[in-house]
């Protein structure tokens, strides 16, 4: 079966899925596309949305990279777990599971991560798993700490009532409800840039609006919280960023600040006109950046090898 065949969720047909094992024994679902040896890259989505969040640069990229995507836990394909399974560490532990599964002994990836993706990939910083395993990093859209604080999500002053209703929305537990024309416009408004294709917002609220609440709103409970300013400092790896000149949920302030304080920063990115659904709204730009990250950073040149058959595995 060809990597190239589409899905009715709009990505490729993977070459190899397997279940990673974390370290709490949470059972994380993965896709690899494309051909082994090929040059890796490992995508990491945020809060509310799947490794379909993905589809574009998957299509580009498996034509001559190996991509691993994976749906965090309680999102996509990855069950839910218990209340004390949703930390900053839990996505740590998870993303160490999925490079070890994924990556042979001494292989290197980049990684990209959009909003939790990108606070994923941070939260990991200390860890061997990923100091041995990433060649560069990107980080989309995302924010280290005072999320709730610095959003622009709800139109009033700043101040302790914006922030309070703020972690209010963070933390709801009502369920989203089927996609509608009045909730396609408050996703937009939310997330994405005022000029945003209407194809494309309509593929970000099938994806939201898939979200199971009984891991919505555990994860919101999280970044209502979050601090991983101290593990930023530690990311001693060639990271970019890319930020929505317009996104009310990690307003460009947060990667300004990600850019000041990371140890080796390649540079900010400012893509104008869009919100906070960057690899959905820009994807072209998402990718070249990947690719960029790939050519500067991650030697190439192994065996392409040939095109797996679909396939599914359990990795203890």
């Amino acid at each position: 079966m060809s990597r190239l065949l589409r899905r009715d969720d709009g990505l490729p047909v993977p070459a190899r899925e397997l279940v990673a094992r974390s370290a709490d024994g949470a059972r994380i679902h993965v896709e690899v596309h494309g051909r082994d040896g090929a040059p890796a890259v490992v995508l990491s989505h945020g809060w509310t949305c799947s490794a379909r969040f993905w589809a574009a640069q998957v299509r580009d990229l498996a034509a001559d990279h190996r991509v691993v995507v994976y749906d965090q836990r309680g999102h996509g394909r990855s069950p839910a777990v218990g209340r004390e399974g949703y930390s900053t560490e839990a996505l740590a532990d998870d993303l160490e599971a999925v490079l070890a599964a994924t990556l042979g002994p001494g292989e290197k990836a980049v990684l990209a991560g959009h909003s939790m993706g990108g606070m994923t990939i941070m939260a990991a910083a200390r860890r061997a798993g990923l100091r041995e395993r990433a060649a560069a990093v990107l980080l989309c859209s995302t924010g280290s700490s005072r999320l709730a604080a610095e959003s622009l999500v709800v139109p009033v002053r700043a101040g302790a009532l914006r922030t309070a209703v703020t972690r209010a929305i963070l933390r709801a537990k009502a369920p989203l409800g089927p996609v509608t024309p009045v909730s396609r416009r408050i996703l937009k408004y939310a997330t994405m840039g005022a000029g945003s294709a209407p194809d494309r917002v309509d593929a970000c609220a099938r994806i939201v609006h898939a979200c199971p609440r009984g891991a919505r709103a555990p994860w919101g409970h999280v970044l209502a919280e979050l601090d991983l300013d101290a593990c930023v400092r530690e990311l001693h790896v060639p990271t970019a960023v890319i930020a929505g000149t317009e996104d009310r949920m990690t307003p460009p302030v947060h990667a300004r600040a990600l850019a000041a304080a990371l140890p080796d920063c390649l540079g900010l990115t400012e893509l104008t006109g869009m919100g906070h659904m960057t690899p959905v709204e820009a994807p072209e730009a998402v990718t070249a950046k990947i690719r960029e990250l790939v050519t500067g950073h991650l030697v190439a040149g192994a065996d392409p090898g040939t095109d797996g058959t679909a396939e599914k595995e359990e990795v203890a």
